[in-house]
């Protein structure tokens, strides 16, 4: 998977990619970040990236002349099967979409800031608008972290034990049960028989138990309740 993610701030978002589980799967070569500095695309000397919104209102609006020769210059170069821009209004972010997206061979994320960038582009160039939750951050740099770290760990190879990622949270909308490791009592805390029997079945049995119930607990609406 190639992830290029177009941004006004791209140090902002650099070491995420530089290490943990994502820097392992470049390293193996099963997963690629490209960052694009969107001032490279100003116009003028001053490399001028947003202007005043027409209308009037408090804000600024980031011009479509830049966006448009980066974008069109990232696609002219290969086919992407998802062309993303992080905004507060796009449609949540959740596991079932990243399992959908995890099959994807190119993505190209689109940053935004200010007030956003002009709608001509969301019109024109975007494929998918993505929000990762119901708040406003300052820019889209984080969002875009999230959504590759999210796709590249469900790249097969990328985790040691590709099974951990089925038993993530939100897989079969469930939150994932309790885990415990050694030591198996810790000042006087013990770890549930269960776990230590051996009994793979019953373990299992457990397992599935605690996270329907955890969800029941915690987000009942991820069972419709």
């Amino acid at each position: 998977m190639r992830i290029d993610i177009v941004s006004l701030l791209p140090e902002l978002i650099r070491s995420p990619f530089e290490a943990s589980i994502v820097k392992r799967a470049q390293t193996k070569g099963l997963a690629e970040v490209h960052l694009h500095d969107l001032r490279e695309f100003g116009i003028g000397k001053h490399k001028q990236v947003d202007d005043y919104a027409f209308g009037g209102g408090a804000g600024m609006v980031m011009k479509p002349e830049p966006l448009f020769e980066c974008i069109e210059g990232l696609t002219a170069q290969r086919t992407y099967d998802a062309v993303i821009y992080t905004s507060p209004d796009g449609k949540t972010f959740d596991q079932p979409m990243a399992n959908r997206m995890s099959d994807y061979r190119n993505v190209l994320i689109v940053c935004g800031h200010y007030k956003g960038i002009d709608q001509r582009v969301r019109d024109t160039l975007i494929t998918h608008e993505i929000s990762i939750g119901d708040y406003v951050l300052s820019g889209g740099e984080l969002a875009a972290a999230v959504i590759a770290d999210a796709l590249i760990r469900l790249i097969p190879g990328v985790l040691n034990d590709e099974t951990s990622a089925l038993t993530d949270s939100f897989q079969d909308n469930l939150l994932a049960p309790p885990v415990y490791t050694r030591p198996a009592e810790f000042r006087g805390l013990k770890v549930p028989e269960i776990l230590t029997s051996g009994n793979t079945p019953a373990i299992e049995q457990w397992r599935a138990d605690q996270a329907l119930a955890r969800t029941r607990d915690r987000r009942p609406d991820l069972l419709g309740e």
